[in-house]
C-alpha cells in the first residue's frame, strides 16, 4: 500500500509541473502575441519579425551571460560540499586509517608513474604494518657495543620460536617471539652497526637508521660513555617523536661503584631525551672465568633489569606505541608526497610561466608599444594566473587573476624593472640584430622577460598558499627579478628569445618587404624597357 501511494503522489505531482508548464508557455505566447499587436500600429509589417527576434537573441545572450556563471558556481560550490561532515578519529588507528587515505588521493593526483609507484609501494608497506598487529623492538648501536649478544641474550629469556637463525649482523635481521604475559607478537630486529668507517659502513647505517625510524620502541645499546656522535644519533632520533631505552652493556667489566658513575653520567646527557628508568645496565656475554685445573666459568646473561623495564613498558604503553608509530609513518610519507606533488607543481608552473611568456612576447612584437607595460598585457597574464591557480588547485575568477596581475605589474613599474629590463636587454640584443628588427625585437622580448618575473613571483604565492611573505609583494618581485638577472639565467633566456622572437621576426619581414631589384647593366636602352637590338 505504501508502494502505490508513493506512485500515486508521484504521478499528481508530475501532472501538476506538466500544467504548470502548460500555463507558463500560453501566458508567454500571449504575451509575445500581444506585444506584436502593439507594435504593429507603429512599425510596419516587414520589421515586426526582425524586432522579434534581435529581442530574443538579447535575452538569450542575457541568460547566457548570467545565468551560466551562476550555475556554474552553483555547481562547483555544491561540488566541494562534503556530503556528509568528517567525523573526527575517535582513537589513533582510525586516525591512521584517515591519514592513509589522504594519502591515497595525494597520489591520484601525481602524474610521475616512478613517484607514484613509490610512494604507493610505501603507502602499502604502512598498511600492512598497521594490520599486523606485531610490536617491533629494533636493537641499535655501534658495532662494537654487543647488540647481537644482547638479542641472543634476550631470546634465551623469552618464550616462543626464534623466526631466523643467528648471523653476522651486516643488514636487518628480524625474530619473531611471544614475551610472557603479552598479548600481541613481539618483532625483535637486529640491525647493522652505526658510526662504521668507509661506503659500506656507511650503506649499513643508512639502512639501520630507516629501520630504527620504524620502531615502536627502540634500543639504543652502548658500551661506554657516549660519545658525541652517538648522542647526535640517539637526540635526532628522539626528536622524531621515538621511545627509547638506553642500554648500558658489558657491566661485568666494571666495579659497581664505576657503573652507578658511569650511568649517572648517561642520565645527565639524556636529560630532555629520556627518564632515568630508561637508563640502564646489562651485561650480554660475560667474560669467562678462569679456574686453575678446572674449565673456565662462563656466567649466565645479566639482563633482568633490561627484561623487567621492557615488559613494563610493553605491557603499559604497547598499544599506544603501535598507534603512534604508525602516524609518525603516515605523517612522514604525507609529508614526502606533498613534496612531490609540490615538486610536479613547480615543473607545470615553470612551463606555464615559459608558455606565456612568448605567447605575450609575441602580442607586443606584432603590435609594438610606446613602451613596454604590462598593464597593457594584463589580459594575457591574468590568463596566465588563472591557469596556475588551478595547476595548485586554487578556484580563482577571472576578476581576481586581473587584480593580481595589474597589481604585480603595477609593482614592476614602480621599482623601474620595466626601464631597467629595457637597458639591460637592449643592450644584449642591439649588436646582433639588424636596425629595422631592434625596435620590435627588444619590446617582444622585454615583455616576455617581464611575464617571467612576474611568473615566477605568482609561483611564490601560491606556493606559500597565496601570501606574498613578511616583505610582500615588492620583495617578491624583487626576489624574482634578481634571479632571473643572473648571467646564467639571462644567457639561457636570450638563447631561447632569439629562437622564439627573433627569428619568426626575421621571417615575416622578409615576406613583407618588396623584392630587391637585379643589378642595373650600361646602355639606356635596356634601362628603359626596350629590348637590346
Amino acid at each position: 500500500p505504501s508502494q502505490t501511494m508513493k506512485g500515486r503522489t508521484r504521478l499528481l505531482l508530475g501532472l501538476a509541473c506538466a500544467l504548470l508548464a502548460l500555463v507558463f508557455v500560453g501566458v508567454v505566447l500571449q504575451a509575445v502575441r500581444t506585444l506584436l499587436w502593439d507594435l504593429s500600429y507603429f512599425l510596419p509589417p516587414w520589421l515586426l519579425t526582425p524586432i522579434l527576434l534581435l529581442g530574443l537573441v538579447l535575452i538569450v545572450t542575457a541568460v547566457v551571460q548570467v545565468g551560466l556563471p551562476w550555475w556554474r558556481q552553483r555547481q562547483t560550490t555544491a561540488a566541494r560540499r562534503p556530503t556528509q561532515p568528517l567525523e573526527a578519529p575517535t582513537n589513533r588507528r582510525d586516525a591512521a586509517d584517515q591519514s592513509l587515505s589522504n594519502i591515497d588521493r595525494l597520489i591520484e593526483r601525481l602524474e610521475s608513474d616512478i613517484a607514484r609507484e613509490s610512494l604507493q609501494a610505501e603507502r602499502d608497506r604502512v598498511n600492512e604494518e598497521l594490520q599486523r598487529g606485531d610490536l617491533v623492538v629494533v636493537v641499535f648501536g655501534t658495532g662494537s657495543s654487543g647488540k647481537t649478544s644482547l638479542i641472543r641474550a634476550l631470546l634465551q629469556k623469552m618464550v616462543g620460536e626464534v623466526g631466523a637463525p643467528m648471523g653476522l649482523t651486516k643488514e636487518t635481521r628480524s625474530y619473531r617471539l611471544r614475551l610472557k604475559g603479552l598479548d600481541r607478537g613481539l618483532q625483535l630486529v637486529d640491525t647493522p652497526g652505526i658510526l662504521e668507517a668507509g661506503d659500506d659502513g656507511l650503506s649499513r647505517e643508512d639502512q639501520a637508521r630507516r629501520r630504527a625510524i620504524r620502531a615502536d620502541l627502540l634500543l639504543v645499546v652502548v658500551d661506554g660513555d657516549l660519545r658525541a656522535s652517538e648522542l647526535a644519533v640517539v637526540r635526532s632520533i628522539a626528536d622524531l617523536g621515538k621511545r627509547l631505552l638506553l642500554v648500558l652493556n658489558k657491566r661485568d667489566l666494571r666495579g659497581v661503584d664505576e657503573e652507578k658513575q658511569l650511568l649517572q653520567v648517561l642520565r645527565s646527557r639524556c636529560t630532555g631525551l629520556l627518564s632515568q628508568a630508561d637508563v640502564l645496565a646489562c651485561s650480554a656475554s660475560p667474560q669467562s672465568i678462569p679456574q686453575p685445573g678446572r674449565r673456565p666459568l662462563q656466567p649466565k646473561p645479566d639482563v633482568n633489569d633490561l627484561l623487567q623495564r621492557l615488559a613494563a613498558v610493553l605491557h603499559a604503553e604497547g598499544e599506544e606505541l603501535i598507534a603512534d608509530n604508525i602516524l609518525l609513518q603516515c605523517r612522514n610519507l604525507d609529508s614526502r608526497g606533498r613534496d612531490l606533488l609540490n615538486q610536479q607543481r613547480i615543473r607545470d608552473a615553470k612551463r606555464c610561466v615559459d608558455r606565456y611568456c612568448w605567447i605575450g612576447a609575441g602580442v607586443v612584437a606584432a603590435n609594438p608599444l610606446p613602451g613596454v607595460d604590462l598593464l597593457s598585457t594584463a589580459a594575457v597574464n591574468a590568463q596566465m594566473v588563472v591557469e596556475m591557480a588551478g595547476i595548485y588547485g586554487i578556484e580563482m575568477s577571472k576578476e581576481r587573476a586581473k587584480e593580481l596581475a595589474v597589481s604585480v605589474g603595477r609593482t614592476l613599474a614602480t621599482l623601474g624593472m620595466v626601464k631597467g629590463a629595457m637597458s639591460l636587454l637592449g643592450t644584449a640584443l642591439t649588436l646582433n640584430l639588424p636596425t629595422l628588427l631592434v625596435g620590435r625585437a627588444i619590446q617582444g622580448i622585454t615583455a616576455a622577460w617581464l611575464t617571467r618575473i612576474a611568473g615566477s613571483s605568482f609561483i611564490r604565492f601560491f606556493e606559500q598558499d597565496q601570501d606574498w611573505g613578511d616583505g610582500g609583494m615588492q620583495d617578491a618581485v624583487q626576489q624574482a627579478f634578481q634571479l632571473n638577472r643572473r648571467e646564467t639565467s639571462l644567457q639561457r633566456f636570450l638563447e631561447t628569445a632569439m629562437r622564439q622572437v627573433v627569428e619568426p621576426l626575421q621571417r615575416s619581414t622578409k615576406r613583407q618587404l618588396p623584392p630587391r631589384p637585379g643589378p642595373r647593366e650600361e646602355g639606356g636602352a635596356e634601362d628603359r624597357g626596350h629590348p637590346r637590338p
